[in-house]
């Protein structure tokens, strides 16, 4: 990213608030912060976000017999809690959840959302295997044709700046979609992606190990323009990483960031052992 070398001068007082906002992971250093927090005042905050959790997580079965993939627990804390939390500490507050096997007892724990310092609106999925665009096709009543919002599979685990991302995704001004993207060794088990400069011009879902060409892959974390709705047609049956992003991504609209803290797909039980060792 292009960027140029400025100098300042601050009171002391001020470095000493700027300090608390670095944490090593989501806010590097002083430059950083300053960044941050010019761009929070610059560019548009985004408020909304989608929480894909209807997973039913066969291959953590007997574990849930009893649970929803989203509510195994991590740290004494529900998988979806520490995704709501991440959201809520980049003040996005108004969370949507696809909720379908167990969903009562996500309700339950969550509520309205209130003792967790956010919003909350449910919508179930009444069948099952509609895919991941099938599923968010269901918010588009809550979203006007170019609001952004951010979309989270609810089995992914990030350190996670929410509005730097966004930042970000206003930067790039014309994008139609911001895909998160991280590395992995075995790149044929997600989505990969390949990147010129921060456009993705290529994403294939689950490619052959055969010949793969890159080592980065969809984190399962995107921020979207309302208007992906107009890309997902009213079949039910729909997948967002083999229809839909691979067509929007021949416009030459859809940007790629990079995360920078630790991240998790937990998607089998030795994923998930290894967060219960390592998640702090």
């Amino acid at each position: 990213m292009n960027r140029s070398r400025l100098t300042i001068t601050l009171r002391k007082d001020l470095l000493e608030v700027l300090d608390t906002y670095i944490d090593g992971v989501t806010i590097r250093n002083r430059s950083h912060a300053i960044e941050s927090l010019l761009g929070d005042k610059i560019y548009p905050t985004v408020k909304k976000a989608i929480i894909l959790a209807a997973d039913e997580g066969i291959k953590f079965r007997p574990f849930t017999y009893e649970m929803p993939k989203a509510m195994l627990p991590i740290k004494g804390r529900p998988l979806l809690e520490h995704i709501i939390t991440g959201l809520r500490e980049s003040n996005i507050r108004d969370i949507y959840i696809a909720v379908g096997y167990l969903s009562d007892k996500i309700k339950s724990y969550f509520g309205n959302g209130s003792k967790f310092g956010v919003s909350l609106t449910y919508v179930s999925q009444e069948k099952k295997n509609v895919g991941t665009a099938g599923a968010l096709k269901k918010f588009q009543r809550f979203f006007r044709s170019g609001e952004t919002f951010f979309l989270i599979y609810g089995d992914i685990l990030a350190e996670i700046n929410y509005q730097d991302m966004a930042q970000f995704y206003y930067r790039r001004r014309t994008a139609l979609a911001l895909m998160g993207i991280t590395t992995a060794s075995h790149p044929e088990l997600f989505g990969m992606v390949t990147l010129k400069g921060h456009n993705i011009v290529e994403f294939i879902e689950k490619p052959k190990k055969v010949g793969h060409k890159s080592h980065l892959i969809s984190a399962g974390i995107y921020l979207f323009n309302g208007k992906i709705f107009k890309f997902i047609n009213q079949k039910e049956e729909t997948s967002l990483e083999r229809e839909i992003l691979p067509k929007i991504v021949k416009t030459n609209k859809v940007s790629g960031y990079m995360l920078e803290g630790r991240w998790y797909d937990i998607s089998t039980p030795a994923v998930y052992a290894r967060v219960l060792e390592e998640w702090k």
